[in-house]
């Protein structure tokens, strides 16, 4: 049979993606682009436009394979079965549990055979194997699914349920996989990974688990997904600053630096809290960089607000910004609070905050300017030039005819370029 798969959202759903590919070729089946016997998509619905986003790929994934069996998994086959049953296009609903099974059920389905597909709530977490695309550098390894946070803005605790880890053990064994396929980089991917081990017994704490990964593979360059701020304490920081295979990139989530924001969003620290922990890490890895993501435009946010958060922005130094605009998600609280911003004021909000987080990116990259950097990893060819990252993660990119993909390379970065900075082989 000919499997395609098709992904929308995150990295922990591009992960999953990745593991079905695996599992449906362990069967001996074909990976195919078109003319599938069965389509496998899987859902985000982070907003209302990742929904709508959804149903369009929907429709076109029919016109594309209209003899196909297809199948919806993920965020939105979760939270919304009905809707999805709704467009008449996807034949099979699977949810965020039980993955695995979607490949069995495709099968029975393009044999003819009857078929029901359940969409249940997470309980457990669903080991599935690391999928490591032939000839990439860089490969995920999800260890953590779920959050119990349920910030007021986010459908995220619905559709993934509550926090599950995956053993110690188990990451140990995927990452030596993973390894022996070769890949240089391992970015440790989640839903919530600061919350990872609370469901263990022991217990095991997100820095327990480096503390064992980081010695057990010192030739692999480790990078952590999405950060909760709180997880960010002395003990982190004291415990992990030693090791050099740790990329110092840190993704705290941020979403205001208005605290009156932040207590509407329900989120569970201040803007000093935030700071001091940005302080510490600056302090522990000096030069690492620092990214998060800002939603602007959030119900009752005032003018005054939104200034705080741009100052906020710049006294943490971010070196890159991702900035959302507000959608309103049903089902959750923020969507039934009083004074929603208009389209008009959230777009001109999200352009502001754009601009500085720009300034900043600017700023920060112009310290490299000169420097040398170990362990460039060259990952394909672009306009006459190697993209690369480094151990900072902003793009590089390299002007050389030696460089060879996957085989690391020192560089000297000359000026800034494009999204990142431009480099020369030494």
């Amino acid at each position: 049979m000919k499997f395609a798969f098709f992904t929308l959202g995150c990295k922990v759903n591009l992960f999953e993606t990745q593991a079905l590919e695996q599992l449906a070729a362990s069967r001996g089946h074909e990976i195919a682009a078109r003319d599938a016997d069965a389509v496998i998509i899987n859902t985000c619905t982070v907003t209302s436009v990742s929904d709508h986003k959804n149903i369009r790929a929907f429709h076109k994934l029919r016109r594309d394979n209209p003899h196909a069996v297809i199948a919806a998994c993920g965020c939105f086959a979760q939270t919304d079965p009905d809707r999805v049953r709704s467009t008449g296009e996807i034949d099979l609903i699977c949810g965020t549990s039980d993955r695995a099974q979607t490949i069995k059920l495709c099968e029975d389905a393009v044999q003819g055979k009857n078929v029901t597909a359940a969409v249940r709530q997470p309980e457990e977490y669903e080991y599935l194997p690391a999928g490591i695309p032939h000839g990439r550098t860089r490969g995920l390894l999800k260890i953590e699914d779920g959050c119990n946070n349920f910030c007021t803005y986010c459908i995220i605790p619905y559709a993934r349920g509550r926090v599950r880890s995956l053993p110690p053990v188990q990451v140990l064994e995927e990452t030596a996989r993973m390894a022996a396929a070769d890949v240089h980089e391992i970015v440790l991917t989640g839903i919530e990974i600061a919350s990872y081990g609370q469901d263990l017994t022991p217990q095991c704490s997100l820095t327990d688990l480096l503390c064992r990964l980081l010695p057990a593979f010192p030739a692999i360059r480790f990078r952590l997904g999405s950060l909760d701020p709180r997880l960010i304490n002395d003990a982190f920081c004291a415990r992990l600053r030693c090791y050099n295979n740790l990329a110092p990139h840190f993704h705290l989530s941020l979403q205001s630096g208005s605290n009156t924001v932040l207590q509407r969003m329900g989120r569970k620290y201040t803007a000093a809290q935030y700071l001091y922990n940005v302080n510490l890490l600056r302090k522990a890895f000096p030069d690492c960089s620092l990214t998060t993501d800002l939603i602007v435009g959030f119900p009752g946010e005032t003018e005054q607000e939104f200034a705080e958060t741009l100052d906020f922005l710049r006294q943490c130094a971010f070196s890159s910004v991702h900035v959302f605009p507000y959608s309103v998600r049903e089902g959750t609280r923020a969507a039934a609070m009083p004074d929603q911003c208009s389209g008009a004021v959230k777009t001109a909000r999200a352009e502001r905050a754009k601009q500085t987080a720009t300034e900043l990116r600017t700023k920060y990259l112009q310290r490299f300017i000169g420097c040398i950097l170990h362990d460039v990893l060259p990952e394909h060819q672009s306009n006459g030039r190697w993209a690369a990252h480094g151990r900072y993660g902003f793009p590089i990119y390299i002007a050389s005819d030696t460089a060879r993909k996957n085989q690391p390379v020192t560089i000297r970065i000359t000026d800034l370029y494009r999204d990142g900075v431009e480099a020369e082989i030494i």
